[in-house]
């Protein structure tokens, strides 16, 4: 269970969202730009239907947004919120290497374990 210091809706969601492979491969799509359910659903074995539900999941969770354009609805991600999440796998990574780094000295910076 988490604490609540690392608690975190935005975080939780988005993390969620991006643990299925479809709305990863999505979000890997609309990293190069715009595009529309129908165009974002040519690649896979699946329904447009089921696209929007995917697009729909990641909307919710800030990724992705879309716009009206007369009839259509391009979809885009949203760079910044992207950003957040690597802001905080970024904290992550430091603050392992700093305490693996602390473990390294402690033990006298030896690398064989015997």
């Amino acid at each position: 269970m988490p604490s609540p210091a690392t608690s975190d809706p935005y975080l939780d969601h988005a993390f969620a969202a991006l643990g299925d492979p479809v709305r990863r491969a999505l979000v890997t799509r609309l990293a190069r730009g715009e595009a529309t359910v129908g165009e974002l659903a040519e690649p896979f074995d699946l329904t447009p239907q089921a696209i929007s539900h995917h697009v729909g999941v990641l909307r919710r969770c800030g990724l992705v947004e879309q716009r009206r354009d007369g009839t259509r609805r391009p979809c885009r991600l949203r760079v910044d919120q992207l950003t957040l999440l690597g802001t905080w796998i970024d904290d992550q990574r430091r603050t392992w290497n700093d305490r693996l780094d602390a473990l390294d000295a402690h033990l006298g910076g030896r690398t064989d374990p015997r």
